[in-house]
């Protein structure tokens, strides 16, 4: 029989409260093929939390069962309080303009009208913009697209924020904006989870590796460690760029 499945609010003085975000007995199945099996997994609050693996490991699923756009068959994940939000590798935006994109995310979170306009037009402003605010938001370029989706998930101040390979189809210039954007929040105190296939841009953003292995985790550990020799047979193939059979 499943266990339960329960989302739980975090308290404070308890061993999920210090771990920010907490999982255990995690199972998700498709396609009759168990893709993800996680006894347990804790995330420190803070800093940005690297999610590596080859493809196929399980990482987009992982990410999007910690944010419950995915129910869990079994398990339990227990999530601070407070905002979390996500942005794919396409950038998810309104038939709007780009005014009126930011504007329904601070609609959503309660905030008043007077001042979530100010707060947009700040934001707009402060992130290049300001003379765009009419603008249909579909009709910037792809990496402004992805620029403006990053902002409005930031301008929440969500606790936690959900990187599903954001610059994975950028150039480096908008690539080296969306890090700047990455860097920011996580200096700002918001804890990153990210996904990526780019180990460079692992070690320059990561202060943790969690290395996915067909659903399970490999190696889970600080990023400087990871990179200057990983403990893990899967660590090693992948950062060799080998094929990891397990043993």
């Amino acid at each position: 029989m499943n266990a339960a499945v329960r989302h739980e609010a975090l308290t404070p003085g308890g061993e999920a409260f210090r771990a920010r975000l907490r999982v255990r007995g995690l199972r998700k199945s498709a396609g009759g093929v168990l893709r993800i099996s996680i006894d347990e997994l804790g995330l420190a609050p803070g800093g940005v939390t690297m999610v590596l693996g080859a493809n196929g490991a399980g990482k987009s699923l992982l990410l999007r069962l910690l944010h419950g756009l995915v129910l869990p068959d079994e398990g339990t994940i227990a999530a601070p309080p407070g905002v979390q939000s996500m942005v794919f590798q396409r950038p998810v935006l309104l038939r709007r303009s780009v005014f009126a994109n930011l504007d329904f995310a601070l609609k959503i979170a309660g905030i008043g009208r007077a001042e979530r306009h100010r707060s947009v037009r700040e934001l707009l402003s402060r992130h290049g913009f300001g003379d765009r605010a009419g603008q249909p938001a579909r009709s910037l370029s792809g990496g402004e697209q992805q620029r403006l989706a990053m902002i409005r998930a930031l301008s929440v101040s969500p606790a936690i924020l959900f990187l599903d390979e954001p610059s994975a189809s950028l150039d480096p210039a908008a690539t080296s904006s969306i890090e700047a954007l990455i860097r920011s929040a996580a200096r700002q105190g918001t804890k990153v989870v990210m996904v990526t296939h780019d180990p460079g841009q692992a070690r320059r953003l990561g202060d943790e590796v969690l290395l996915l292995h067909r659903g399970r985790i490999a190696e889970q550990g600080p990023a400087a460690e990871f990179f200057a020799g990983p403990v893990s047979g899967a660590g090693r193939a992948y950062l060799d760029g080998s094929l990891y059979l397990d043993p």
